[in-house]
């Protein structure tokens, strides 16, 4: 994406509860759901739209977004242990810090960084934040190679593997290495750009689609799954209804 602009929004929605608005200085960008001539992202009456938080039981994690306006990070939380899913785009280390600290935590409890994909607005922040932290680097397998990690390795992820207590699941079709995030105890998944949620719940948008076949299989794939909890890359989370939106997207889909 491209026609990166300075916004001072920072709106952070937690799984235990909501920690209200802190204004900041961030990076967002333009895309093609952004209202034209606005720089207002649209934000439509999808599944559960109203819903912006949602809380894990028991043993499992406990999540935390922090909206950087047109696209989320997410904190997957368990025991004071925190993977952050994206890094947003390039400038959005001070929102993430924010986020942490709204959350009673800071980058010393970073202990794992998941990307979902290689592009700009979901892996863009990490140059930043690298040297914040001591944190193991995950990304599919495919999309490590085009992602800077100022210096630092990546460890390569596919389908079935365990990070943290969550599953990775290979979703390509957006790039050819995305992977999505299912914790199955509690149903949460972070869907990255396999799925989205800003007008009603659809998958890959078309035009950042590397693989449209595959992206349309990945749908299929996380709608066989017992998924409670959709946290999408872009648009708002779905924290009731979320199986049965997704089955209804993939069951339109060839």
């Amino acid at each position: 994406m491209s026609g990166f602009r300075l916004h001072r929004r920072l709106l952070l929605t937690a799984g235990s509860g909501a920690f209200g608005i802190t204004v900041l200085n961030t990076l967002t960008g333009c895309s093609e759901t952004e209202k034209p001539g606005t720089g207002t992202p649209a934000t439509g009456a999808g599944p559960s739209a109203g819903a912006s938080t949602g809380a894990s039981a028991g043993p499992g994690v406990d999540w935390h977004r922090v909206d950087l306006d047109f696209v989320a990070v997410y904190l997957l939380v368990r025991n004071g242990e925190v993977a952050v899913v994206d890094t947003g785009t390039a400038g959005s280390a001070a929102a993430v810090e924010a986020g942490l600290k709204a959350a009673g935590l800071g980058w010393g409890s970073v202990k794992h960084v998941i990307l979902t994909h290689q592009h700009e607005d979901h892996a863009g922040g990490l140059a930043e934040i690298v040297p914040q932290i001591s944190a193991t680097l995950y990304a599919g397998t495919d999309d490590v190679a085009a992602i800077d990690a100022a210096g630092k390795q990546i460890q390569g992820v596919k389908d079935g593997d365990d990070v943290f207590g969550l599953q990775m699941i290979g979703t390509p079709g957006h790039t050819l290495g995305h992977v999505s995030i299912f914790e199955p105890a509690t149903g949460v998944l972070v869907a990255g750009d396999a799925l989205r949620n800003q007008n009603v719940l659809e998958g890959s948008a078309p035009l950042y689609t590397a693989d449209a076949t595959q992206a349309a299989a990945s749908v299929k794939k996380l709608a066989g799954l017992d998924v409670r909890t959709i946290l999408p890359g872009h648009g708002r989370p779905i924290t009731s209804g979320a199986r049965e939106a997704l089955q209804k997207l993939a069951a339109t889909l060839p």
